[in-house]
């Protein structure tokens, strides 16, 4: 089987990038995987995409301009992608017009996308014939309202959605209702780390991501004064970089936490970290996911996380591998943290519970739920999967797939004109 993946920026760093990888990886031991990434803006990517996975570009940031001329296509605003995706800027004319002739064009079975704007082109411009699934890496309730009207009106067109959890997948079916599309949940998927798991001895607790407000370290590091104030032995280290810093720096030492709480920068990779540590927290207001957690399981660490939309409750059985506590409470989280560190057998015996319960995220695990689901979908073929829909939902649905029947024949003449 031929699948191909479209990328907004395969060589640079990003998690959309990196659960891309792990994906397109596993799938390559026994299928034909190809990722084809809109931009490039280095040479080499930072995360290596796995042997047997073929990456290619189609625009070079480095010579645009240069390959495009001056007044090109560049310099002219997208149409088809959408603009409430928040990369529209990067999108043009140009990028409308090449993404339009890859799908046109690709012998690919199925095409995946990997953001709304990327999912929207699989949607409109890809060919008869090839499987056309869009993934959801952040969530239905963080799209603006312009980007969810958009997304209403083409993924219809989709065969398949796929969410990185169960509650954003219930959010797609119950407030976009999407006729005939399936719509599945299937997780990112996080590799062993390839070291030795911590034994959970060390007295740090580690946090890592970027420095944005919906991480609420404010809340970790108010939190962590309070588990200064019992436990003065413990340390807490934060791995990120992003617009907070300047404000978590002040804070730090409004709190006299300046040899408690270290800001480390970012850091890649970012397992060896984990592994120094006995104990991870997350503090988020929101999550689509919540990659950390698994990383920090996979290192052997329980996790304290706050219990926010949507992911950490679909990954943490709290009492078991970690903690689930609630949003914006610093005695709960400080709470949480004191009971593991008080307790030397509670941690290790949550730290041997969350490197065992994160097995299920490993890639090949993950890989193979994605390629039942992509099995299910090329079984039936895409003008049976059409088909299958018509009769389901009436003739309503036979004539809406006739229009598009229509449309994608009137594109292919624009293309050929």
């Amino acid at each position: 089987m031929h699948i191909s993946f479209l990328l907004h920026n395969g060589y640079a760093i990003g998690g959309t990038v990196r659960t891309t990888y792990n994906l397109a990886r596993s799938l390559a031991e026994h299928h034909d995987v190809e990722v084809v990434s809109v931009f490039r803006n280095r040479g080499r990517p930072v995360f290596d995409p796995g042997p047997g996975v073929r990456l290619r570009h189609l625009v070079d940031v480095r010579d645009v301009q240069e390959a495009h001329g001056e007044g090109g296509e560049h310099t002219r605003p997208a149409e088809v992608f959408p603009t409430g995706d928040g990369k529209y800027p990067m999108y043009s004319a140009l990028t409308d017009r090449l993404i339009g002739e890859h799908l046109g064009s690709t012998e690919a079975d199925i095409v995946i996308g990997t953001r709304p704007g990327l999912n929207t082109h699989i949607a409109r411009q890809t060919r008869r014939g090839p499987v056309r699934m869009g993934q959801e890496h952040l969530t239905l309730a963080t799209h603006p309202r312009r980007l969810k009207l958009t997304l209403r009106s083409v993924y219809p067109r989709l065969d398949a959605l796929t969410t990185v959890t169960e509650a954003d997948a219930a959010d797609y079916r119950d407030k976009l209702r999407l006729p005939g599309v399936r719509i599945a949940a299937v997780p990112n998927s996080v590799p062993a780390p390839g070291l030795t798991p911590s034994d959970v001895s060390s007295k740090w607790v580690v946090a890592a991501g970027r420095l944005a407000p919906a991480k609420r370290y404010d809340l970790l590091i108010r939190s962590f004064a309070k588990v200064v104030a019992e436990r003065p032995d413990w340390r807490l280290r934060i791995y990120g970089s992003g617009r907070e810093r300047p404000g978590l720096r002040a804070l730090i030492d409004e709190l006299g936490l300046y040899n408690h709480v270290f800001l480390m920068g970012p850091t890649h990779p970012i397992e060896p970290e984990w592994a120094k540590g006995s104990i991870a927290a997350v503090t988020s207001s929101l999550e689509s996911f919540g990659m950390t957690i698994v990383e920090a399981m996979r290192c052997g660490l329980p996790v304290v996380a706050t219990d926010c939309p949507h992911g950490p409750g679909e990954i943490i059985r709290s009492g078991v591998d970690g903690r689930l506590v609630p949003m914006g409470d610093e005695d709960a989280v400080a709470g949480a943290l004191l009971g593991l560190i008080n307790d030397d057998g509670l941690r290790r015996r949550m730290g041997r519970a969350a490197l065992a319960d994160a097995e299920r995220f490993d890639p090949a695990r993950v890989g193979a739920r994605f390629e039942s689901l992509v099995r299910e979908l090329t079984g039936l073929g895409a003008r049976s999967l059409h088909h299958a829909r018509g009769s389901l939902l009436g003739g309503a649905y036979v004539l809406k797939d006739a229009l598009r029947s229509v449309g994608h024949g009137a594109l292919q003449a624009g293309r050929t004109a």
